[in-house]
């Protein structure tokens, strides 16, 4: 029995693809995302968003965790697995419930992020979510979702982070040193930026070792 965890970085895939899960990064490519989990194969048991996520609620901060009751776009909803969802949040208390949002594009900008949330409820967003609920509606598996928020609603990227993922979810240095050569004065953001991303990937972990083997999804 595997869990299928669907994330956005390669090193959010290395760190949820252990016992009990298999892990496929998307690299910000919905298309090349949906393509690769179209290819998998073998005894899938559920399937789960996970990773970081900008949050779209003001009342979120950097560290702070979403466990997905639906997964929406702006024509679409999915409703996660009850049962799963019960089991995250019995491991994570702490944890805030309620909307993702996937968008297929980056949102960096505040007022998108604050007209999401005001239009449609939705606590975050990510790339990811609404690739995993469509593959997972398919399949006829359960689906879930857990993320971790990485910038708050108020935070704007900088370019650099704009361009800093590969098709494959690591990480273009070039692109991001040629981003910093062409505006120096996005460092201070750029350092901001990535203490923050630590900050996430130091909870995510943290999750991760409270939910155990294959992230609360077996017994569904």
């Amino acid at each position: 029995m595997t869990v299928l965890a669907v994330t956005g970085l390669a090193k959010e895939a290395k760190l949820v693809g252990v016992a009990g899960v298999v892990a496929v990064a998307g690299g910000g490519d919905g298309d090349r995302l949906a393509a690769k989990l179209d290819a998998l194969h073998g005894d899938l048991r559920g399937v789960i968003s996970i990773g970081l996520a900008g949050a779209l609620s003001p009342l979120l901060k950097v560290g702070d965790v979403v466990i997905a009751d639906q997964v929406i776009t702006g024509l679409e909803k999915w409703d996660c697995h009850e049962g799963w969802r019960v089991r995250l949040t019995s491991r994570l208390p702490f944890a805030h419930q309620g909307q993702l949002f996937g968008s297929d594009v980056i949102i960096e900008n505040p007022q998108t992020k604050s007209g999401l949330h005001n239009t449609t409820g939705a606590l975050a967003v990510d790339m990811e979510s609404q690739v995993a609920a469509r593959f997972a509606a398919r399949r006829n598996l359960p689906l879930a979702g857990l993320r971790v928020i990485s910038d708050d609603a108020t935070h704007v990227l900088p370019p650099a982070a704009l361009v800093a993922m590969k098709p494959d979810g690591g990480i273009a240095l070039g692109r991001v040193l040629g981003s910093l050569l062409k505006r120096p004065t996005q460092v201070p953001a750029l350092i901001r930026t990535a203490r923050s991303s630590d900050k996430a990937f130091a909870e995510l972990l943290r999750c991760l070792n409270l939910c155990g083997v294959g992230i609360a999804g077996f017994d569904l």
